[in-house]
């Protein structure tokens, strides 16, 4: 079990956003995450992440308990996340390859050919391959959210938190997104994904847990999509290890989370 919360109470700013929450999730499950605006969808990810406190409850993620969790122990657990926000959070003033180079350095990757080798790899398996050179203004914004997922599956997670990754994208471009974390998930990695576009539900079926009433619901599980193509050839990358080893969301939340993730990483090392 990934992630294991019984009788969990998530609160944002002193005021209980969801109360009595039960979820589980195992590996390569892929879980849809919805519900209306300020339901606490948002807030359920951030206590994933540490990025809000559990105070009540069992809520036990990769190993760690996070009612107890110390803050020095915080970024050992994101490093075994791949975290997608919706408005993308990559530097600027960083080349594509730059990005995902900061990353594993900050992660404990000591050596540069190692560095570029896992950057090629993820960045073809996101069909980026050739973007590398770019910066994040050069970039539309469906090939932004593949550079993001490109940085979240570099240290090959257990888990991807993806917050609304379709929210700034067109239909189609959005529908390359959501299969492209299917794919994923079917290597083993699982994805919870907030969405509103319950037209993914149909197309891509999977898990769905409704936010409403400060409760999490869990609706009739849907069957896995046909595959439409090999995801062993496709993503076998995924499985190479670490050799070493916003502005708001639905909330209304600020949050420049990314950054502050991996500079606390660097700062961690």
């Amino acid at each position: 079990m990934l992630i294991n919360y019984q009788s969990v109470t998530v609160s944002q700013q002193e005021q209980d956003v969801l109360e009595q929450v039960d979820f589980q999730l195992s590996e390569g499950e892929f879980v849809y995450l919805i519900g209306k605006v300020g339901s606490g969808k948002t807030s359920l990810l951030k206590t994933f992440y540490a990025e809000l406190d559990v105070k009540t409850g069992l809520a036990e993620v990769l190993g760690y308990d996070m009612c107890r969790i110390k803050r020095k122990h915080v970024p050992a657990l994101r490093r075994k996340m791949g975290i997608v926000f919706q408005d993308f959070q990559l530097l600027i003033d960083r080349t594509v390859g730059e990005n995902l180079d900061f990353v594993l350095r900050a992660t404990g990757w000591k050596k540069k050919y190692e560095r570029q080798a896992r950057i090629e790899e993820v960045l073809s398996l996101v069909g980026m391959e050739t973007k590398g050179y770019k910066y994040p203004h050069q970039l539309s914004g469906g090939e932004q959210q593949r550079v993001v997922i490109a940085r979240a599956i570099l240290n090959t997670p257990k888990v991807i938190l993806a917050d609304e990754p379709t929210g700034n994208l067109d239909v189609e471009t959005g529908r390359h997104i959501v299969e492209l974390l299917h794919q994923i998930s079917r290597q083993g990695t699982a994805v919870v994904m907030t969405t509103h576009n319950l037209q993914f539900l149909e197309e891509f079926p999977g898990r769905v847990c409704r936010c409403e009433n400060r409760h999490i619901v869990e609706d009739v599980k849907m069957e896995s999509p046909v595959q439409k193509q090999n995801p062993a050839e496709e993503f076998s990358g995924l499985e190479k290890q670490n050799p070493q080893s916003a502005e708001k969301n639905e909330e209304g939340i600020s949050d420049s989370a990314s950054r502050a993730i991996f500079e606390e990483q660097v700062a961690e090392e």
